[in-house]
């Protein structure tokens, strides 16, 4: 065997086989599995649009963020904040707001808030930072920490900070 692996004949017959067999394994494996692989694609696409449409029928409250016509206020923490809460069903009571002053680098202006929320479960905890930053597309959430009650399985504390660049 040492013999024949230094014998430069066998490269030259092993080198010319591998590349004529290289085309037809793709021809013969790979091309099926993306031809497969895209019909699946499609399929997941056409099966997605559907469930779009299922929950922008059921949901039509999203659309009232998204209505073009409407002029864009100038952004406010409280205003966001007690809007979204609201609609998310948190009781004033159970959220706090507390903002900074804007601060101002170069020609960027930003804004720092944290908003604390007692006694939220996590969809409804999820469905208020969802919301707020699907409305408000320069609001970003710059870190949530989650304290659990104790004796109650989904009711946490979570404390929220945003940023939000002008």
């Amino acid at each position: 065997m040492k013999d024949m692996l230094r014998n430069p004949i066998f490269y030259y017959i092993l080198v010319p086989a591998l590349i004529i067999l290289w085309p037809l394994l793709v021809w013969a494996v790979n091309l099926p599995n993306a031809k497969q692989s895209c019909l699946r694609e499609v399929a997941e696409y056409h099966k997605s649009q559907e469930i779009m449409m299922e929950i922008l029928n059921l949901d039509r409250d999203r659309l009232a963020f998204a209505d073009p016509n409407n002029v864009a206020a100038e952004f406010s923490y409280a205003n966001a904040v007690d809007k979204v809460a609201t609609l998310c069903r948190i009781p004033v009571s159970n959220y706090r707001l507390s903002s900074g002053i804007i601060i101002k680098t170069d020609e960027n202006k930003s804004q720092n808030a944290k908003v604390v929320l007692k006694d939220v479960d996590i969809a409804t905890f999820a469905r208020f930072l969802s919301t707020l930053q699907l409305r408000w597309a320069k609001l970003q959430c710059t870190q949530v920490k989650f304290t659990k009650k104790k004796a109650l399985p989904d009711k946490w504390d979570v404390d929220i900070d945003f940023k939000y660049y002008y």
